[in-house]
Formats: structure tokens, sequence, C-alpha cells
């Protein structure tokens, strides 16, 4: 037995040193990864409204993977993982095939589409909404208040509507455009109604459009006459679309529903607000930061005047919605830090203490009443516009005089404009210590 083992021993050392030698053959080498060098699309019009299957050629023929992302230009059309386009709404979409070898490689191919007898469900407001909608694919101010798309609209608002279809004058003032597209996509989840995505998608590629190089977007695109060029933040105009932009990032209210191609666009879009929001970020005499005004030049990016009585400021009441937007930013730079810490102290120093607005019955008055300032101890408000180099609140009427203090401008502006306000309340107080904490401040 002890024979036996002493054999196997040496039969094993044997092997051992064998398969140490240089004998023994070698792996093959691996072989090399062949990466895409063009995508072709084979495809024709739809003409029957049905789906059709498209098909790649793929160079090299030894491509190492022929995988690709598909995805189409709108929601005329939806297409498959493995390449079966689907046609909704009659029109013209382009195909686009991106090779996921990291080769960047893309192929696309427009399709007519026609044929398509699909009734979908309608919505009552989507469909008014549908009816103003612009053919650059925004909303100009015909239908002021927003609540009115609920109704059906009459012969003659459809007919206003239809003649107005080239006009220039669309815009982002008093929630126009981004309030519009939110309607659509939300009647979109409700009924699959691809008319609505369509028109919605149309709008954000309207909003894209009309962003200046610099992150800005003027209060209307095209039309840039009188003070329609600037940027402009009043009434939270710039805000609105800055929060759509970050919806579409996050994929969330509503914006989940429209085109991914839109989610890296929004990205540079967002990221190029906040840059403008800071350059825009008004120094004072001191040559500390303040906050911003309510519209600035385009080209100088200074304050600028808009109407006879929104004269260049510091605004209390449309910065607070810049430090939101502000306080968005994840991992927020050193530079959005400064800024928000600025615009916070600046508001902490503007306050006014133990006055309020009241509203008083007067038949002269645009809506029936005057509004006076009476004392409230305890009290802190803001006002709408303070002086950029004595940072003092200051009022104005149609004749674009500064005035220090309200009951010296008339009637008409006095009630029909808001001046006062507790805007700043809550960012400076609750807000700003979440967001501190948040980011380890």
């Amino acid at each position: 037995m002890n024979k036996l083992k002493g054999l196997m021993v040496i039969i094993c050392l044997y092997f051992l040193s064998a398969c140490s030698s240089d004998s023994v053959v070698k792996e093959n080498p691996t072989v090399p990864t062949v990466i895409t060098e063009s995508i072709t699309i084979n495809g024709s019009a739809i003409t029957d409204g049905k789906p059709k299957q498209l098909t790649l050629n793929i160079l090299p023929i030894n491509v190492s993977t022929k995988a690709v992302s598909w995805t189409t230009s709108s929601a005329a059309a939806t297409i498959s993982s493995d390449g079966i386009l689907t046609p909704k709404l009659n029109g013209t979409v382009t195909v686009t095939a991106t090779a996921t070898d990291g080769s960047g490689k893309v192929g696309e191919l427009q399709v007519n589409i026609s044929g398509v007898t699909t009734v979908y469900t309608s919505i009552t407001r989507a469909e008014s909404i549908l009816i103003w909608q612009r053919n650059n694919g925004g909303w100009g101010k015909a239908v002021p208040d927003l609540n009115s798309y609920s109704a059906v609209q009459t012969e003659a608002q459809k007919a206003t509507a239809l003649s107005t279809k080239n006009s220039t004058d669309t815009t982002i003032d008093n929630g126009h455009v981004v309030t519009e597209l939110r309607y659509l996509l939300a009647d979109y989840k409700t009924s699959n109604n691809p008319n609505y995505l369509f028109a919605a998608e149309k709008a954000i590629d309207y909003l894209f459009q009309a962003q200046y190089s610099n992150g800005g977007w003027p209060q209307y695109y095209p039309d840039k006459s009188l003070y329609r060029h600037q940027i402009t933040y009043n009434d939270n105009a710039i805000v609105n679309v800055m929060n759509l932009m970050w919806d579409i990032i996050k994929s969330k209210n509503n914006l989940e529903l429209v085109n991914p191609k839109y989610k890296a666009l929004a990205d540079i879009s967002f990221k190029k607000g906040i840059d403008i929001i800071l350059k825009t970020q008004i120094t004072s005499p001191s040559g500390k930061k303040s906050a911003w005004c309510a519209q600035h030049d385009e080209i100088t990016l200074l304050p600028a005047l808009a109407r006879a009585y929104e004269l260049p400021s510091v605004s209390g009441s449309e910065s607070v919605g810049v430090i939101r937007t502000l306080m968005l930013v994840e991992q927020p730079s050193e530079a959005v830090k400064q800024a928000i810490k600025d615009a916070v102290d600046w508001f902490a120093l503007a306050k006014i203490f133990d006055i309020s607005t009241k509203q008083v019955p007067d038949a002269t008055g645009p809506n029936g009443y005057d509004v006076v300032i009476y004392t409230t101890p305890g009290t802190t408000t803001w006002a709408r516009f303070y002086d950029l180099n004595t940072n003092l609140p200051f009022f104005c009427g149609r004749d674009g005089v500064k005035k220090a203090s309200l009951a010296e401008i008339e009637i008409e502006r006095r009630a029909g404009y808001s001046w006062y306000g507790n805007w700043a309340s809550t960012i400076i107080g609750s807000e700003y210590t979440a967001w501190k904490t948040k980011n380890g401040l």
C-alpha cells in the first residue's frame, strides 16, 4: 500500500511539472472589439395607418454588437425595441436608431404617415388649448384667464384663433405656455390622446427655441418689440420655465410622459438658466450682491425698464422665485451657494416693519376700491421695488416718476398693482434653513 501511495505522488509531481513547462499550449488571444461605423434605417412611408417593421443595415458586417436604441421625434408615432413603427397621428416623424456600443453612430429616417383614422378620447380643456396654440408652438394672451380653456370655444373664438395661428406675440408671461402644456399633459394622461402629447412637445420645443444663448428667456418670442425682448423674471416667467425644465430632468409631474430626448436638452437648458441667474444678480453700490430686477437687458444683463411704472430696481417679489430656483440645484457650486446667501441677506435687510395695506371702498378705483397703508405692529412685509442705489422702497405711476410713498401715485396704479407683500417670509426662514441643512451648511 505504501509503495502504491509513493507511485501516485511521483505521478502527480510529474504532471504538475509538465503543466508548468513551456510545452503547455497557451490560450487564444482576445478577439478585438469591432464598433459601429454607420447605421442605415430601411423603410418607406406609411399610407394605411398601420404599423410597419423597419430594418437596419449596420456596418461593418462583423460589428461586435448590433444593438440600437430606437426613438421617434414626436408623439406622431411610437417605435418598439425591435423597430416596429406604430403610427398615432397623420404627419411626418423622424425615426432614430442609435448604436449602443459607445460609437455614437446614429441612423435617421423620415417617415410620412397617412391613413390613420383612429378617433381618440377628447377633453374640452385640451381641445380648447389646441384651438389657440400658435403654429410656433406657443400661446399668446388671447385667452387671458387660463381657466377659460375649460369651456367649449365659440365659433367666433375658433375663427379668431384660426386667423392668428401665425401671430408671433407668443409669451411666457402670466403663466402662458408652461401652464397650457402642463394642462395638455394632464389631459393626455387621462385620455391617452396623442394629439395632446404632440402639442405639449411642440410647446417644449418652443421654449428651447426661445431661450437666449446666454440662458435667459425673453418675455415674448419671437416678437421682440418694446420691452418684450428683455430677460424676464417678472411674474415668475423664467422661474415657471425653469421649474418645467427641472420636472423634465427629474421625470416628474407628468413630464415623464414626454419624449426621452428632452431630458438631456432640459439639463443643458436648466444649467444655462442657472448661469444667467448668477450673472444677472445685482451688485449694490457697496459691492455686495443683492437680488434681481423684474427684467434685465439681454445684452448688458443690467436691470432694465419695462412698463412706465416698472423701473430698474431690486425686486422684493420676483427675486423670491429666483432664489427657489437656485435652491433646486443639487450639489450646488460655491457660486450658487453664495448667490443664495447674498440674496437672503438682502431680503433680511429689506424688511419693512409694522405696516400693512388695506382695501377701502372708493368708486374711482379700478376695482371699486383704493389701497391705503395702515399701522400693524409686529408685522413684516416687503416692497415690490427697491432703489438700486439707496435700497429704499419706491412707487411709480404711469408718469414714470419715482415716489417715496404709495399715496403719491394715482389711484389707478395704487389699487391696480401689488406694491407690498410677504413674499420672502418663508424663503428667508424655514426654506433657507432646510436648504442649508440639506447641503451641510
